[in-house]
């Protein structure tokens, strides 16, 4: 699967995933085939860090 290039459609993207389908970002990028450490430089490029208690990108 494809994941948004714009910082903030991905930023959108991830956290609806994390929302609705997924209990953490491990499980989200193990399905999409994803490094994690690419989905978190992008969004800390835009100020966004991982938040597990939250489950969410703040």
């Amino acid at each position: 699967m494809n994941i948004p290039n714009d910082p903030v459609i991905l930023l959108s993207f991830i956290n609806t995933k994390l929302r609705d389908d997924f209990p953490d970002l491990g499980e989200l990028c193990s399905s999409l085939c994803v490094p994690r450490e690419e989905i978190e430089n992008k969004l800390a490029a835009i100020g966004y860090a991982y938040d597990p208690e939250k489950n969410c990108f703040r």
